[in-house]
């Protein structure tokens, strides 16, 4: 394979974050990007990550590019980040606090070669197999950018990059008027419970994805605490989460579709929704990113057979 083609090539904010656990705050590296880059990488993808933080932070990248994750930052004023507030007898509940915001990425920041269609004679940029918008927040990726990069190939976005949105020192939920618009670029779609139910106004899971995938995408990845949904070529999937501790659980949506969509490029919706299940059940268990095996995912699968 091209040493500039990638299985992933991940868009989204690189984050400080601060995780808040009964008043003990630790200052921990963050973002789609990076949770699931990292475990998209472990399973065997190739990844890409186009980002934007502070010069003073881009010695935090390398722990992505020792798993062999190719990072491309672009400068900017200062690094995203999200506080995230937990009380340690329900880990499940956060308050979330946005500490920092990078801007939103250009066209320029990204390694593509935007004058030649992929695979062009004379198309020196870089090539995905799939184009994951994967921010924190919304205003990370503008709807322009993501109808330029679905002329490329196949989006996967997480909504939380159009319905996240930044007011004073808080991260609250309001629906981008752009968002129907963005929802018919997008090839597979990450939505949690809460998101879900707001977007579409069903509290049945599987009413809800199919109604989500009425507007575009074709298909539909829905977490929740009790596990992953998936809604695929009509047919849906379920895959629970089984942690023995959420000490982990920051990241836990990202690592969900990371996994997801890596097990995708080569293996069925049911079998990409059983992965994901599994995975994520393994990061919730240790903070940080998820760093086990394939190996190890296909023992637990098999015990839990």
């Amino acid at each position: 394979m091209s040493r500039n083609h990638f299985d992933l090539l991940m868009l989204g904010h690189f984050a400080v974050d601060r995780i808040v656990v009964d008043g003990a705050s630790e200052t921990v590296s963050g973002g789609g990007v990076y949770y699931g880059g990292m475990a998209a990488r472990r399973l065997g993808a190739t990844v890409a990550v186009a980002t934007r933080l502070r010069e003073q932070d881009y010695d935090r990248l390398a722990e992505m590019r020792r798993e062999g994750i190719t990072v491309y930052p672009a400068p900017a004023a200062e690094t995203s980040g999200i506080a995230n507030y937990y009380d340690s007898g329900d880990m499940e509940r956060r308050t979330c606090v946005p500490i920092g915001f990078a801007g939103a990425i250009q066209p320029d920041d990204l390694p593509i070669d935007w004058a030649h269609a992929p695979g062009a004679a004379d198309d020196s940029g870089i090539t995905a197999r799939v184009y994951v918008i994967a921010p924190i927040m919304a205003g990370e990726v503008s709807l322009a950018l993501l109808a330029r990069l679905a002329q490329r190939g196949p989006v996967a976005m997480d909504v939380q990059g159009f319905v996240r949105v930044r007011v004073g020192d808080e991260l609250l939920f309001r629906v981008s008027p752009q968002l129907d618009e963005a929802l018919q670029h997008v090839t597979y779609l990450k939505v949690d419970r809460a998101e879900a139910e707001a977007l579409t106004g069903e509290t049945d899971l599987a009413r809800a994805a199919r109604t989500l995938a009425q507007r575009g995408p074709r298909e539909i990845v829905l977490t929740e605490s009790a596990g992953v949904t998936v809604l695929a070529e009509g047919q849906l999937h379920r895959a629970p989460f089984r942690p023995r501790s959420l000490a982990g659980r920051t990241g836990r949506g990202d690592t969900c579709f990371a996994t997801y969509l890596t097990m995708r490029l080569s293996r069925s919706p049911a079998e990409a929704c059983r992965w994901a299940g599994a995975v994520t059940t393994m990061k919730q268990e240790t903070p940080g990113p998820w760093r086990g095996s394939p190996a190890g995912v296909e023992r637990y699968l098999a015990e839990m057979a």
